[in-house]
């Protein structure tokens, strides 16, 4: 052998199996090896159901939301035999059950909003674009509709009928803001502190409005305008409506604003912790950053930083995202 091929033998005997090796120690062998398994997973609903679905769930389950309750009010007037109180008695009972079972049907499918002021709402918190929340309404009005149709060929009743019913004046109108006011509100906090009640919780709620409030809390736009179409024993009439819409959007809009201001985490402090105090705190306040409410999923992930025209905690960029009576 020469000189030279065994300085090459010897170079090769020191040079690395495999270059790739070398490479740097702390570089990741894949730059996904960090990222989750399913960058979906602590997306919302909303995220992850395609848009088409979504607005046909939120169609059907508002359909039946008002079928639920006018066909529950219809029964119970007949049977009833003129006594009022046992006609509200088993039509806030059939309307909390129906809307339980609604919620946890299909809240995994479109949110389960089923009410354009819970949709305002959501809005409002950044768990849905505008665009999309227009569209939310619409089917959720289509929806009521159907439902009010649907009643009427069950128990042999004319398509539509005006309601001749007057529900009007100051103090119906607070009960309507107060109503729906409460309703967001116990979706919000319940979502914070025990999502996997939150359909128990607004179904509940919505049953006692019936009873503490003037109005019967209608609490809903979508079934002030389905009991406008209904000359039955939860009507109401044309004329009475916007002025139960307008003060239903005021109580979603001010429990909104309330409930996000109190459900905010607290300040961090610090400077003053420890080191794994601070780190458990950062981790405790970073996760509260992140959940959205939502009045029936509960908590959702969401990104942190940045809004979106404006509204309270709306993500940087809007993924696209109780129900209620």
């Amino acid at each position: 052998m020469s000189a030279a091929d065994a300085a090459s033998v010897d170079a090769r005997a020191d040079a690395p199996v495999n270059a790739p090796v070398n490479a740097p120690v702390d570089a990741p062998v894949d730059a996904r090896v960090d990222a989750p398994v399913d960058a979906r997973v602590d997306a919302p609903v909303e995220a992850t159901v395609p848009l088409a679905r979504r607005l046909v769930a939120e169609g059907i389950g508002t359909a039946l939301l008002i079928a639920v309750v006018i066909g529950s009010g219809l029964r119970a007037e007949r049977l009833a035999a003129g006594n009022v109180a046992l006609a509200l008695l088993v039509n806030s009972l059939a309307s909390g059950a129906g809307l339980a079972a609604l919620l946890l049907a299909f809240g995994g499918m479109s949110g389960g909003h089923l009410n354009p002021a819970v949709t305002l709402s959501a809005w409002l918190r950044g768990m849905l674009p505008a665009r999309e929340a227009l569209r939310y309404v619409a089917v959720q009005l289509v929806g009521a509709i159907a439902g009010v149709v649907a009643v009427h060929l069950m128990f042999g009743e004319p398509l539509l009928a005006w309601s001749e019913q007057a529900r009007t004046g100051a103090p119906l109108w607070w009960s309507e803001f107060l109503a729906t006011f409460g309703l967001i509100g116990v979706a919000m906090g319940t979502a914070h502190a025990r999502p996997a009640l939150l359909p128990f919780a607004v179904a509940g709620y919505i049953a006692a409005g019936y009873w503490f409030t003037a109005s019967t809390s209608f609490a809903n736009p979508a079934l002030t305008l389905a009991c406008a179409l209904t000359a039955t024993f939860t009507g109401i009439r044309a004329i009475d409506v916007p002025g139960f819409v307008l003060a239903q959007c005021a109580g979603a809009l001010t429990a909104t604003l309330v409930f996000h201001w109190l459900l905010r985490p607290a300040p961090r402090r610090s400077a003053t912790r420890t080191g794994a105090g601070c780190a458990a705190a950062s981790a405790a306040a970073s996760a509260a950053d992140r959940a959205e409410i939502s009045p029936v999923r509960g908590p959702v992930r969401r990104p942190v930083s940045g809004a979106v025209d404006g509204r309270i905690g709306s993500p940087a960029s809007s993924a696209a995202p109780t129900s209620a009576d």
